[in-house]
């Protein structure tokens, strides 16, 4: 069953409850600040929000978790979003030159869209998503993690399910959110190996001939060639149609091997994914035993084969989004507005069991909340009230951790706490330095 749009409307109501009760304002002040004492991480920054008619407010910016909280409550967005850390406090802007109010620190971010991968996946299309094409994210999840930690040495890594087709990572670590522009240019372009629209059929593009892939590509290749077989070829089984066979043969630079495949191919419609990319296996092996052949070499087909799995398992990246520090970027636990669902945390190291439609509605975390405060019975509403309470009433302001929403807020809690200890450190290393 695929996660599609929620027939059950998240109206204004629901999302007033939803921030007054259950959002962790608390979680993201520190997550964004780094400490527990605000600083210029958190009163420098920019939040916008998106309100009901799709009224947009920028250059909002807080003093703390609370002031941030009664305002969010006072005007009840659909959705809110993060952006830089300014040299000014945003909220100042119309009152400092312009150019005393400039972008200085952004954390580095991704964004992975299902959309992009609409051309491979079978099981769903459009905004529809289903654990089984979910298995392209994951791909995307594990090798973009690693080659952030392994070739760029970051640490701070929070992956944020985007609540419909999607995936956010924010990068926290300094040396990440002082990169400029032209830094997050390049990073970006070397992370970037899919590229061309949807008129140009072979979308890798990284080495010369039968070059050998860059030691970075080999490490990527690695892990996704075993997802290949079992996600591509068995999974979605994108080679079974002859859309889908035809447009495998696109990306074979041999044209006698492409022609005996597509005669065969014909032949047998009925062949299994599995089946054709054994047929081309085998056909590149035949041609490697054969003598005084002209064509491309040996090591320029196995290399097309290479590119082939990288095509359809690479990250495919939204390069715009991580390529300037003023981009915004929804934040973290927001509500979707199509679906109900919260934008919640994921954890790299089991995003492979990650389900979309696992993830908590916002209507289903409020009933959580109505059958938590109905009283047992021959309780009394004085006493489920708790003590020092007031007749009915009970405290909401950590209400998220009585529901299904509490072991996300712990995976961010345990990344915030990653960055406390860094900072700390940080501190520690400047006082010897004296």
């Amino acid at each position: 069953m695929a996660v599609s749009d929620n027939a059950e409307p998240v109206t204004a109501d629901v999302m007033l409850a939803f921030y007054r009760r259950l959002y962790p304002f608390k979680s993201l002040f520190t997550w964004l600040n780094h400490e527990h004492a605000p600083t210029k991480l958190f009163t420098h920054r920019e939040f916008a929000f998106t309100l009901q008619g799709d009224v947009y407010l920028r250059y909002n910016s807080f003093a703390n978790a609370d002031e941030l909280k009664k305002q969010v409550c006072s005007l009840n967005p659909t959705r809110f979003e993060i952006g830089p850390v300014y040299s000014a406090r945003p909220r100042d802007k119309k009152t400092v030159r312009p150019s005393a109010f400039t972008p200085q620190l952004r954390e580095l971010v991704f964004d992975i869209d299902m959309t992009d991968y609409d051309a491979l996946r079978t099981c769903c299309a459009g905004a529809d998503v289903c654990r089984r094409c979910w298995g392209f994210v994951a791909a995307a999840v594990r090798v973009l993690d690693r080659a952030l930690r392994d070739q760029f040495g970051y640490r701070h890594l929070l992956w944020v399910y985007s609540g419909r087709r999607g995936i956010h990572l924010w990068v926290s670590d300094r040396e990440a959110m002082e990169l400029t522009d032209e830094q997050r240019r390049a990073l970006v372009g070397w992370l970037t190996v899919i590229q061309g629209g949807k008129e140009m059929h072979k979308k890798v593009n990284v080495r010369l001939g039968g070059k050998p892939l860059p030691p970075s590509l080999a490490s990527a290749y690695k892990t996704l060639e075993p997802i290949f077989h079992s996600l591509v070829l068995a999974d979605q089984n994108c080679f079974e149609s002859e859309e889908g066979w035809d447009a495998l043969l696109h990306l074979v630079p041999e044209n006698a091997i492409v022609n005996d495949l597509r005669e065969k191919w014909e032949d047998q419609p009925g062949r299994s994914s599995e089946d054709k990319w054994q047929d081309l296996e085998d056909a590149i092996a035949e041609r490697a035993r054969a003598k005084n052949v002209r064509g491309p070499s040996q090591a320029q087909l196995t290399a097309a084969k290479e590119d082939i799995v990288l095509q359809y398992t690479y990250p495919r990246l939204d390069a715009e989004v991580s390529k300037h520090r003023n981009h915004l970027l929804k934040a973290p636990f927001c509500v979707h507005p199509k679906t109900g669902r919260v934008c919640v945390p994921v954890d790299p190291r089991t995003v492979d069991k990650f389900d979309p439609r696992a993830v908590p509605t916002v209507q289903g975390l409020l009933r959580e909340l109505d059958r938590l405060a109905v009283p047992p019975a021959g309780e009394s509403g004085d006493k489920a009230a708790g003590e020092g309470g007031e007749k009915g009433v009970t405290e909401h302001h950590a209400d998220w951790e009585r529901t299904s929403l509490k072991s996300y807020v712990d995976l961010l809690d345990k990344h915030v706490m990653g960055l406390l200890e860094e900072t700390r450190r940080m501190k520690q290393k400047m006082d010897l330095s004296w």
